[in-house]
């Protein structure tokens, strides 16, 4: 199975790209059975995502040139690969590329699967986007899990959004790593009445179910995988200057403005606030007489 993307994988954590296709690439000696698990698989990225179905002769770990090739034809940065021989049977290889070049594979062998057409129940809505949920010590300190971690969150994220409605929160995707190997669960979420205003929660399984065990991976460098971690300066959010939010996230601005003289000020012209005729000339005179005032005073002092 091969993915690809509408841009190059820019960043492992942030600056994913949103859309993502999904194409059936796989081994000539591909099982029926295991075709099954390519479907599944494309039915978890619907709509986002095409099936191709052709097959080809393709050996990741020992010649990545295919893939790097199909990665520039396609412009992609995820893969997911599936092949079956009689050393290594029934594999799916997850896979990234950095610069149309492979920063890193995991081989995954399928010991135990059920799809979702064997599970009963009432699927999730097409379009979806998972919660992610990884269980498990062996995440947080074994290395080779720990990238194998951060693959499936790039391959089962979906497009970033800015907020979430609670009756969105549907679909889960459990990842479990134990006793040597790694299950993979997918449950819808139900919300039950329980009398208050935060729902009752229960799990649903609805498939696609797998086991899986760790067999080969090829993992970058420290300086590529640093390299891959950079964010463009076109991705990065510009600073808007006098620009505050609160903690509620309310939006503040900050006005700089000149010192204004009031005095000059055009207000609402109203017969009650005009001056009188009579006012305004005794005001002349009063103005006029302490100008004497003044000069008389400076005459003295001379």
């Amino acid at each position: 199975m091969f993915f690809k993307t509408d841009e190059q994988l820019d960043s492992v954590q942030q600056g994913i790209p949103e859309r993502r296709i999904v194409g059936n690439w796989r081994d000539p000696q591909f099982e029926s059975s295991e075709q099954e698990t390519s479907e599944t698989s494309y039915a978890l990225k619907k709509p986002n995502a095409v099936l191709y179905k052709k097959k080809n002769i393709m050996r990741p770990f020992e010649d990545s040139t295919s893939l790097e090739f199909f990665s520039k034809k396609t412009d992609c940065s995820l893969f997911l690969f599936g092949s079956h021989n009689k050393k290594r049977p029934n594999n799916l290889v997850f896979g990234r590329l950095f610069d149309f070049h492979v920063l890193d594979m995991f081989e995954l062998g399928i010991e135990k699967f059920k799809s979702l057409k064997d599970v009963k129940n009432e699927k999730c809505s097409e379009g979806t986007k998972p919660m992610l949920v990884f269980a498990g010590e062996l995440f947080n300190t074994d290395n080779e899990l720990i990238r194998l971690r951060n693959a499936l969150t790039d391959f089962f994220r979906g497009p970033s959004v800015p907020a979430v409605r609670l009756a969105g929160l549907e679909h889960i995707l459990h990842f479990t790593a134990a006793d040597g190997k790694i299950y993979m669960r997918s449950y819808r979420v139900l919300l039950k009445k329980s009398g208050c205003r935060t729902p009752r929660i229960e799990l649903e399984e609805i498939g696609p179910s797998f086991d899986f065990v760790l067999r080969r991976t090829h993992l970058a460098s420290d300086d590529l995988y640093k390299t891959a971690h950079r964010q463009p300066k076109a991705l990065k959010p510009k600073k808007k200057k006098n620009v505050s939010h609160d903690a509620f996230g309310t939006k503040y601005g900050r006005l700089h403005m000149q010192k204004q003289n009031l005095d000059k000020l055009q207000t609402r012209k109203m017969k009650g606030l005009r001056k009188r005729r009579g006012a305004a000339v005794h005001g002349e005179r009063r103005t006029h007489a302490a100008q004497k005032s003044q000069n008389w005073q400076v005459g003295d002092a001379l």
